[in-house]
């Protein structure tokens, strides 16, 4: 059986889940010249793993999702995270936090196509102020535009697939099931990749995102396993948390409230890196935000 909807606390676990996979996703940008994404991704899920077992063994949830749709699930987001970390060498935190968080557009024109929801005149034209917000961001065919600002955008599509499946396919699987069945493709992606790479011989001029891509296993002091135990800690609790929150209020109702991300990226940006957005870029967020406000104020059509 599906859980029954409880907004409010869906709600306050969603703006703790994203204010800590804020501050998680900072201390991997400012890691990111020390480790390639496939070591993080293998090593924060060992600390992370473990964590999740304990508290499902306690709660004597299973430890398997009951359906195939539960690891889909899984391989999606595996693919956002791997979009989205490959940017953060190249791209400011902050615009990659807000690019990403297109999602929820994008989440409206998949429920329109996929799912044969029916959108509202406020739906279409939040897809056309958050477009224009990503071109105002990219500016494509000017000296400004990044093909970086492509990875935060693929993660967003991939992100919005993984959250329509939370909520139609697996609405009724235990959240930390569901963080098991991540953290365990996390490990195999990572092995695989660090395998993969082994002794391979890079030449120096690679830029800095196909370094943390391509990159293999490296050295880690003492210090740098205590920050992967960390991330390990915390990317236990905000996925688990997030999957929690889209069981249990619908998709359009937590939008406006997964965007709590943005300002808390914006700060570790800002106290980690000295970063600060250009005129332009500030202009492109705010549409973005505008957008994804006014798709979670429309109308229900259904209603």
């Amino acid at each position: 059986m599906a859980h029954a909807d409880n907004p409010r606390i869906a709600i306050t676990v969603l703006l703790l889940s994203v204010t800590a996979m804020a501050f998680a996703d900072a201390l991997i940008k400012w890691f990111s010249a020390d480790f390639s994404v496939w070591h993080v991704f293998l090593v924060r899920s060992l600390f992370g793993l473990p964590c999740l077992l304990l508290v499902t063994r306690a709660l004597g949830a299973p430890l398997l999702g009951n359906t195939a749709w539960v690891w889909v699930r899984s391989v999606l987001l595996v693919l956002c995270w791997l979009a989205f970390y490959a940017a953060l060498p190249t791209l400011d935190l902050s615009v990659a936090a807000v690019v990403v968080y297109t999602n929820p557009i994008i989440t409206t024109l998949l429920a329109a196509t996929v799912l044969r929801e029916s959108i509202t005149r406020h739906h279409i034209a939040a897809v056309a102020l958050g477009f224009l917000g990503v071109v105002v961001i990219i500016r494509p065919g000017t000296d400004a535009f990044s093909g970086a600002v492509l990875l935060p955008l693929a993660a967003a599509v991939f992100y919005s697939a993984a959250m329509i499946l939370t909520r139609t396919r697996c609405r009724s699987e235990n959240p930390f099931t569901l963080g098991i069945a991540l953290h365990t493709t996390f490990i195999a992606v990572g092995a695989l990749g660090l395998i993969t790479l082994s002794g391979v011989a890079l030449p120096s001029e690679l830029n800095a995102s196909t370094q943390f891509l391509l990159t293999g296993w490296s050295p880690m002091t003492l210090s740098q396993w205590g920050v992967m135990a960390l991330l390990g800690v915390l990317s236990a609790g905000y996925f688990a948390g997030v999957a929690y929150a889209y069981q249990r209020a619908k998709p359009h109702t937590l939008a406006t409230f997964d965007y709590g991300y943005l300002p808390s990226a914006a700060l570790w940006g800002l106290v980690l890196f000295g970063e600060q957005p250009d005129a332009l870029t500030v202009v492109g967020m705010v549409l973005i935000t505008l957008a994804g406000v006014l798709v979670t104020r429309a109308p229900d059509p259904s209603a």
